[in-house]
């Protein structure tokens, strides 16, 4: 599932981490690629590992999450096309176009080998930069989600996710830099929709880590089942009792632990 409802409209699944963060980056800075204004920051050294936010959500989400990493890799918080300090939306969302600016961004870096933690959306996006580009993710965690989804098998998301509604969104104006862009993610949610075939998934080469909670309703097991069943380096963590954001709250410390072991086989 790629937005944060639960089994009615207007109710939020997502509670955003408020871990004080006081570690400051490297590096900080918007650059244009793809025409496109995108914004990230640098925490740590080593070898690159960068997180990926959900929709509607900016790389503040992960930044309670970096001091747990930055002293081992290179820490890359990046705001995906449309979101936090990059600039709105400019055309219609696509997760492949999101995953090119995302690969311009790294050929911009000049990073040539990658790991990566993407969550819903980031996690989307991953599976598109890893067909992208085949040969630059080592591995990748991904959080709620498999490579396909799409809101319009989801009608009741579609018609609750809008910007009459953003008071039920408390993270939104936190996130983001103006209502503009707050607007123009809302407006793009309807173009939500992607979808990968059994042969981009055989295709996909590096060692993924799915992850996802039991009761995440928009995540099907058969969906589930399917990706793990063709991408050729798949490991599966379903967490019980746990919904969209598994790697929060009281999951966090076996999040860290189990993701720190998978990064560290590389």
């Amino acid at each position: 599932m790629n937005t944060y409802f639960k089994t009615t409209p207007l109710l939020l699944l997502l509670l955003i981490s408020t871990l004080n963060f006081s570690q400051t980056p490297n590096k900080a800075e918007t650059v244009s690629v793809n025409g496109k204004k995108i914004y990230y920051e640098v925490y740590g050294e080593g070898s690159p590992l960068l997180f990926l936010h959900g929709y509607s959500l900016s790389s503040k989400s992960w930044q309670s999450y970096a001091s747990d990493f930055y002293k081992d890799y290179q820490v890359f918080l990046i705001d995906l096309t449309g979101h936090g300090k990059s600039e709105p939306f400019k055309e219609d969302l696509s997760i492949k176009s999101v995953a090119e600016d995302l690969n311009a961004l790294i050929t911009h870096l000049n990073l040539e080998k990658v790991q990566a933690i993407g969550f819903s959306f980031g996690g989307d996006v991953l599976y598109q930069l890893a067909l992208l580009r085949p040969s630059l993710l080592t591995s990748m965690i991904t959080i709620g989600a498999v490579g396909t989804w799409s809101v319009k098998d989801f009608p009741q998301y579609e018609k609750g996710y809008t910007y009459e509604n953003i008071d039920n969104f408390d993270w939104m104006r936190t996130s983001h830099e103006s209502e503009a862009q707050i607007k123009g993610i809302f407006n793009q949610f309807k173009n939500y929709s992607i979808a990968l075939s059994a042969e981009e998934l055989k295709s996909i080469q590096p060692e993924v880590l799915i992850m996802l909670g039991d009761d995440d309703i928009g995540v099907p097991l058969e969906e589930v089942a399917r990706v793990r069943k063709y991408i050729p380096k798949s490991d599966l963590w379903i967490v019980p009792n746990v919904d969209h954001g598994a790697h929060q709250g009281k999951n966090r410390d076996e999040f860290l632990v189990i993701a720190k072991a998978f990064l560290s086989k590389d």
